[in-house]
């Protein structure tokens, strides 16, 4: 069955309470989130014993908003449109994600799951396929000096992707000019205080390589088909992962149904878990899975 088949298989009820999106549940999972970036900040900045380990859940916590901000462009963790809004833009900022551009861009990349050409995720490039490109990939360069160069082009009204409509293009500019000045007020800050160092622009290059495997996780070795039961994964994690990830280890069931909030994400996987073609057993199954597929030579 694929997902077409079976959205269609589940009654009208089930998936009308599927889709019911809540502003309680989203403000509790924002809260609990933000309380532990709180925690985590608060240690830095008063210095407490061994402060400096601090630095990996502190950067973990910060690009893991990503995870938010995805969800944001769908309008679904919160029942109120205007709170997607502002969350969405308010959680790009850290990782330099423009809220409004990215929207499109991913609306794009469902329309084209895994598509070689038409992903906008691929770009017309293959996925790490070399240990060299795949440590550069971990790294999060490509990422970092992607997003220079959109916020770049998009500040000086560059604007030609076909997947951004014309009627969204002055508010794209307008984003990435509001986003430079203030990346620019950040790094005048430093001439006074190294606190955004420790807080902020450290811990977001140490917590990138976790991201960048999770997101490699979700279409890497999954075939460029149609299907999205088939052409994203659903990695089976702990409790801690799904929460800093906001249930979107269900990826296969997002692709599948994206109208699915993330709290409701766990029922939808009891329709979908005997339907599910790409799965793994943890994030640490799928590196050596994709470890194994790389050319045996370090150099190559």
């Amino acid at each position: 069955m694929d997902h077409r088949s079976l959205i269609a298989s589940i009654p009208p009820k089930i998936k009308d309470d599927l889709q019911r999106r809540s502003d309680a549940a989203g403000l509790r999972h924002l809260a609990l989130y933000l309380l532990a970036l709180t925690v985590t900040s608060a240690g830095l900045i008063a210095q407490v014993p061994f402060w400096p380990l601090l630095i990996l859940p502190q950067g973990i916590l910060l690009v893991f908003l990503f995870t938010l901000s995805h969800e944001c462009t769908h309008k679904t963790p919160f029942r109120t449109n205007w709170l997607n809004d502002v969350v969405g833009h308010l959680v790009s900022v850290p990782i330099a994600l423009p809220f409004t551009w990215f929207r499109y861009f991913h609306l794009a990349h469902h329309k084209w799951t895994n598509h070689p050409e038409n992903d906008p995720e691929l770009d017309g490039k293959p996925r790490p396929n070399t240990w060299r490109s795949l440590i550069v990939y971990l790294s999060g360069w490509p990422y970092w000096s992607a997003m220079a160069y959109v916020l770049v082009r998009n500040a000086l009204g560059r604007i030609d992707a076909p997947y951004l409509p014309e009627r969204q293009h002055r508010a794209i500019t307008t984003e990435a000019r509001v986003l430079l000045v203030g990346y620019g007020l950040a790094a005048l800050s430093l001439v006074f205080t190294p606190a955004l160092v420790w807080l902020w622009l450290l811990p977001v290059l140490v917590g990138q390589p976790f991201l960048r495997l999770y997101l490699l996780a979700e279409h890497g070795l999954c075939p460029p088909v149609a299907n999205m039961l088939e052409n994203s994964r659903t990695t089976f994690t702990n409790r801690i992962a799904r929460f800093v990830a906001w249930n979107m280890p269900y990826h296969a069931e997002h692709h599948a149904f994206p109208n699915v909030p993330f709290h409701q994400l766990p029922a939808f996987h009891a329709w979908t878990k005997t339907h599910l073609k790409s799965t793994s057993d943890g994030y640490t199954e799928f590196a050596a899975d994709y470890i194994e597929h790389l050319p045996a030579k370090a150099g190559s």
